[in-house]
């Protein structure tokens, strides 16, 4: 008998290893697309969370939804360091700060939106996000910036749903794969340490440049540099996207 139950789990150890195996496999399959990473399959929607591996090229975002004291800071280092970010505002911080939105894209950097008001799509019926996102695209044309295709869903919440919403009303979501939480004020130190140690070819930071971002800007001081020295080039989410498409059908 003692046998039996010995086998029983034995046999039991097995099954659920060859299913955790399994699983892995089919997650890397589902998010593995010639070097660039994305959420759902090749032949769904998807949303990018990475660029290109094979290029040492990355994305340096940042979220805006509300305040107006840290971005300029943030801004005139940007330029100091002739360095092209993507900024992902929301549609109403948009429609309150549009001399600094003029500012952003004075200085060359590219825009994505944040939705119109900052809550997540997750909590909200379908709807409601469609809704959400036709206010803040209105309000993008309105200040003079109708290709804003980029979109971040607020606190990066969505799901295949929203995805596919997003792609019927023409936009791209844009997710991240380095995020060193720093609306949080870890300390200047844990967001340049977790920037560098984590940073690879094809990545995609998040940042942010709303006034909860106290440390932000410091930490530049040291991590836009540090990743030049690693030889990094830092370019627009959209050039990003473009060279992960090329790859695609470079292999294909």
């Amino acid at each position: 008998m003692e046998h039996f139950y010995v086998w029983r789990f034995n046999k039991w150890k097995r099954w659920v290893t060859l299913l955790i195996i399994a699983f892995f496999t089919a997650t890397l399959i589902w998010l593995e697309r010639d070097g660039s990473f994305s959420v759902f399959s090749n032949n769904e929607p998807t949303a990018m969370t990475k660029g290109n591996a094979n290029e040492k090229n990355i994305a340096l975002t940042f979220n805006i939804s509300w305040g107006e004291e840290r971005v300029h800071d943030i801004l005139k280092q940007l330029k100091e360091k002739n360095i092209q970010a993507t900024f992902f505002l929301s549609g109403e911080w948009a429609e309150r700060h549009p001399d600094i939105v003029e500012k952003i894209t004075e200085n060359k950097h590219e825009l994505g939106i944040l939705g119109y008001r900052y809550k997540s799509y997750l909590e909200q019926e379908i709807e409601t996000v469609q809704a959400d996102l036709r206010k803040a695209r209105e309000v993008f044309d309105k200040m003079g910036y109708k290709e804003v295709k980029l979109l971040r869903p607020p606190n990066g919440h969505f799901n295949k749903e929203i995805i596919e919403l997003a792609e019927n009303m023409g936009y791209n979501i844009i997710h991240w794969n380095v995020n060193p939480n720093d609306w949080k004020s870890p300390g200047t130190e844990a967001i340049v340490d977790h920037v560098m140690k984590n940073t690879t070819n094809g990545d995609i930071i998040l940042l942010h440049a709303s006034d909860s971002a106290k440390q932000t800007a410091v930490a530049l001081k040291t991590v836009l540099p540090g990743l030049k020295n690693k030889g990094f080039n830092f370019v627009p989410m959209t050039e990003l996207i473009n060279q992960a498409h090329a790859n695609s059908k470079l292999v294909d």
